[in-house]
């Protein structure tokens, strides 16, 4: 297919010429060295550090669940002091929600989406180069503070007043308000090029009836973000100016509502587990068609299930708040649209077992996972059912029986799937295969050591045991299911320290994977592993939703693109047809510098608010550096 724009020559565009794709791999390709690698805007090279760094964080996060598990094992235990213990787990929910969760599903989509597309590079490129920074000081900085011994200790809700300022004196609440301003711009940012991407860089006869459904939940996923997020920088800014400027947001003696931080809070909390949750969904869907080698049984009943989680997640937050003595009409509302979402949910379960059925599934460690996570969310789905209800989530609010439940959910509906798709991708990402002895070690391992963690938990919570204590009295019923979890929990720690020495080991010595070693249907499969830093020596044109199957190595392709200048396709929302040529941003330093501008200003903000002021002038020059006209086209962008 040959569109609008003209062929430099043919010879340079022949397929399998080896001219034009060095043209391409010097135009598109990083400059080496320290400058290159701050420069870059390869959403690949982005994608690998999100996931990577968020992977770091997660066994970080892991240590620290470790060291409240052995604060535990034992009543009246003295391993860790009530102040440690306060900042400890604090830090790991944070960390486990902010830097881990949201993140690594982002970095996923940061990586895969555009090679899902059909594109070059991501929507606004500089940006995402931006959102990576942003999110890596915002980690160091809660990391940093917890060495310091100033960690936040207000738990990851930080409810008012005790993260107020006169019960929360000191800076350890501020920081975890800025961590959250560092980390929702990192989200948001790329939100917003997920969307971008989507709607208007897809490939040629691409239609909305073709995106891959793991593209679907990213795009979802992406909306999600982009409505939920403001709400808890609204009310993380407002803590701030609370305890810095000497606002009174929530403080009731002045005409404040300290209600008003768990509505902020909740209306975006809830909305962020379909944030966690949703990519998982993609993520299975895109993995269950390959490994049973047939397309996803019921593509528009699973979008839709997807758009409709999306909508009702606006409609759950209150039910994190049952007991805020809040009206009991509105409290039935929440309670029956905690309900319905359920429906959605169960939708979703049914394709995928239409499609295992209807198939014949490949039992390759990804799947392991997969089945993992259907046995693990539905028992999490279930316990939501049962703390939807008032006088059910009234007896066990605050109990163990929470901590269980929302484990379940988030390791069950993120986790699981995430470790799975880290197996199926990985060849995509580094041309070599994992293990698949190790994988089912880690497997076996990972599943149970969870159930045996957390599944205790739930008779915890019913005979009463709070959560966010830092240890209990021997009289109570308590010390032997906490010592069984304890042990449990070095399980579950096994199981992903063999993950990790898998990925290590795979990454170097692991077996050449070829380009598509799952015989997979979606277009990321059908260039070479890794990809080139072009992607896409011609931009594929897509007749059906699985490309590779229906086409083979014989894809139809759209030509016009020069090779001398970083250029993409702009296509229409619904049809993408080719509308445009447009010139993608080239490496450039000054996202970087961005972003050190705006951390110093941000933390310094903690200690003084006239850091904004002060610190608003030099973000000022490195966003005229960044968008300062240049000589090309592709640098103006």
């Amino acid at each position: 297919m040959t569109w609008f724009g003209k062929i430099p020559s043919p010879a340079d565009l022949a397929a399998g010429d080896e001219k034009a794709e060095a043209a391409l791999r010097r135009t598109w390709s990083t400059p080496t060295g320290v400058l290159g690698a701050l420069s870059t805007v390869d959403h690949k090279i982005i994608g690998r550090r999100y996931i990577a760094t968020a992977f770091v964080f997660l066994m970080l996060g892991g240590g620290l669940a470790l060291a409240m598990r052995l604060q535990l094992a034992f009543p009246e235990a003295r391993f860790i002091s009530a102040d440690r213990y306060n900042q400890i787990f604090t830090v790991h929910g944070s960390n486990m929600m902010f830097l881990f969760a949201v993140p690594v599903m982002e970095a996923m989509a940061v990586y895969l989406v555009p090679l899902m597309v059909g594109t070059r590079n991501i929507a606004f490129p500089r940006l995402n180069a931006f959102s990576y920074w942003i999110f890596l000081a915002g980690g160091l900085l809660l990391w940093i503070s917890l060495a310091l011994d100033t960690a936040p200790d207000v738990g990851w809700f930080a409810y008012v007043p005790l993260a107020g300022p006169q019960y929360g004196p000191g800076k350890r609440a501020d920081i975890w308000a800025q961590m959250i301003t560092f980390t929702e711009v990192s989200a948001l940012a790329v939100a917003v090029e997920i969307v971008v991407t989507v709607f208007k860089l897809r490939a040629p006869g691409m239609s909305l009836d073709r995106i891959p459904i793991f593209v679907w939940s990213m795009l979802v996923t992406a909306f999600l973000v982009i409505m939920a997020m403001p709400a808890i920088m609204l009310a993380s800014s407002s803590l701030i100016l609370d305890r810095l400027v000497g606002t009174q947001f929530f403080n009731p003696a002045e005409g404040g509502d300290a209600l008003l931080w768990q509505h902020l809070f909740w209306f975006f909390g809830h909305p962020e587990v379909y944030i966690i949750f949703l990519p998982a969904v993609g993520m299975v869907s895109a993995m269950i068609s390959t490994f049973t080698q047939r397309p996803t049984f019921g593509y528009l009943p699973l979008v839709l299930a997807m758009i409709a989680t999306g909508i009702l997640a606006f409609g759950l937050w209150v039910h994190h708040m049952f007991v805020a003595g809040l009206p009991r009409v509105g409290s039935s509302f929440f309670t029956a649209s905690s309900m319905a979402i359920a429906i959605p949910a169960g939708t979703q379960i049914f394709c995928w077992l239409a499609t295992l059925w209807d198939g014949r599934p490949i039992f390759k460690t990804p799947m392991l996972f997969i089945i993992g996570f259907l046995i693990t969310f539905v028992i999490g789905g279930l316990t939501g059912v049962m703390v939807a209800s008032v006088p059910f989530d009234t007896q066990v609010h605050d109990t163990y029986f929470v901590v269980a439940h929302f484990h379940y959910v988030l390791i069950g509906g993120s986790v699981f799937p995430l470790i799975g798709a880290i197996y199926y991708w990985f060849p995509k990402m580094t041309g070599r295969m994992m293990s698949e002895t190790l994988g089912r070690w880690a497997f076996g391992l990972i599943f149970t050591g969870f159930h045996l963690t957390f599944f205790p938990m739930h008779i915890l919570g019913l005979q009463g045991m709070p959560r966010r204590v830092y240890t209990y009295p021997p009289e109570l019923p308590w010390a032997g299911l906490n010592l069984f979890v304890s042990l449990s929990a070095v399980i579950l720690a096994a199981g992903f320290l063999i993950f990790f020495i898998d990925v290590l080991r795979s990454f170097r010595h692991g077996p050449e994977a070829g380009s598509n070693p799952w015989n997979a249907s979606t277009l990321e499969w059908a260039m070479p592993s890794p990809p080139p830093p072009y992607n896409f020596r011609h931009i594929p044109v897509v007749e059906s939703r699985e490309p590779l199957w229906t086409s083979g190595e014989t894809l139809p392709v759209a030509t016009g693109l020069r090779l001398d200048r970083r250029e993409l396709i702009v296509s229409s929302v619904a049809a993408a047809d080719p509308e445009a040529r447009e010139a993608s941003p080239a490496d450039s330093i000054w996202p970087f510098l961005a972003a050190i501008a705006t951390s110093i200003m941000l933390i310094a903000s903690i200690f003084s608010p006239w850091a904004v002021i002060w610190g608003a002038i030099p973000v000022a020059i490195t966003l005229t550096g960044w968008f300062w006209p240049k000589q090309t086209p592709e640098d103006e962008s």
